[in-house]
């Protein structure tokens, strides 16, 4: 397996750190902390560059909230200039791992996500023989319970660059003894290195033809119930004895019966938004919240519940569509739209 070095001098030159500005600015416009850096973009820059060369730099501390959607959870955000070394670290190591991922694995990478993930296993379930099963399987509190000395075992067998490391594994680091924070860019690849490991045994050793992950949620297709029994059992002990997981839950059903996931309950033929979805639509258009109806529009836009949806809100969405431009001020447009 080949490793990589000299990696940190590759990520903080001066011109990777302005690249890696824009990138972080992309999703923080707005937002004070990035408009304040900006303001000073050119000696904030060269102070970063400096303390990362000079090994003074360290990450600032998180700024700590729960979200409840959809369950409690703790999210850890970084200070803006923490989140510009984690864009110029990963410009460097992201192609270099993932060209080790498997095509199946949907989360956080560029032209993959959700619907991507749907369409694959709506195809799965088009694809698996009459009569067989699916083998759909939840890891517990995935991103609390990843071990750190793992996790760098794992980084180490690519990134020959100890200094580079010691940055890795700082922003890996909550302060608490397991886990990595749910909040910062990198531990979206954290997420996905760590669970490449039950990719390639899945798809090597067990030898499973159709099979997709998002995150820590992943589904065997087209098994007899032998085999997602005899399977089930082999993963649970991959994931104690390699990763340190456990599952959560796990779910073994016929494919007549479709799936529950990624957001959506799928079918061979039809594919419905779970209900949770529809009902934070519908106190999206009363509140005439027009990004979030928007943004839930275009989760529903390649289902059955698309045209339903726009039908149970007729009236309260006709309020929504009035904020557009006047260009999309006719009903047919404003659908088109939002959708």
């Amino acid at each position: 397996m080949k490793r990589h070095g000299h990696l940190f001098d590759r990520a903080f030159t001066r011109e990777a750190l302005l690249a890696a500005f824009y990138a972080a600015a992309q999703s923080k416009r707005g937002r004070r902390a990035c408009h304040m850096f900006e303001r000073s973009l050119g000696s904030q820059l060269e102070r970063l560059h400096h303390e990362l060369h000079a090994g003074t730099y360290q990450p600032r501390p998180y700024y700590t909230f729960m979200v409840h959607e959809p369950k409690p959870r703790i999210i850890y955000a970084p200070a803006f200039r923490d989140c510009v070394v984690q864009h110029a670290i990963y410009a460097v190591i992201g192609p270099i791992f993932g060209a080790t991922f498997i095509d199946q694995s949907f989360a956080c990478r560029v032209g993959y996500g959700t619907h991507a993930a749907a369409d694959y296993a709506q195809a799965a379930l088009q694809q698996a023989p009459a009569g067989s099963y699916t083998l759909k399987l939840d890891i517990r509190k995935f991103f609390y319970r990843i071990d750190r000395p793992v996790l760098q075992q794992l980084l180490a067998r690519k990134v020959k660059d100890a200094r580079l490391m010691a940055l890795l594994m700082a922003f890996a680091d909550h302060g608490e003894p397991r886990g990595v924070p749910i909040g910062n860019l990198l531990s979206q690849l954290y997420a996905l290195i760590y669970l490449n490991p039950l990719d390639h045994f899945v798809k090597r050793e067990l030898r499973v033809r159709t099979y997709a992950r998002y995150v820590d949620d992943f589904v065997l297709f087209g098994l007899s119930r032998d085999e997602a029994l005899t399977y089930r059992a082999q993963i649970i002990d991959f994931l104690r004895d390699t990763l340190h997981l456990e599952l959560s839950k796990s779910t073994i059903a016929p494919v007549s019966r479709g799936l529950n996931f990624v957001g959506y309950r799928t079918w061979a033929d039809k594919r419905f938004i779970r209900s949770r979805a529809l009902r934070t639509y519908r106190r999206a258009v009363r509140r005439a919240d027009l990004e979030s109806a928007a943004s839930l529009l275009g989760h529903a836009r390649r289902t059955h519940s698309l045209r339903s949806l726009l039908r149970s809100t007729e009236d309260q969405h006709y309020a929504v569509y009035r904020q557009l431009p006047p260009a999309y001020h006719h009903r047919d447009h404003a659908h088109a739209a939002l959708a």
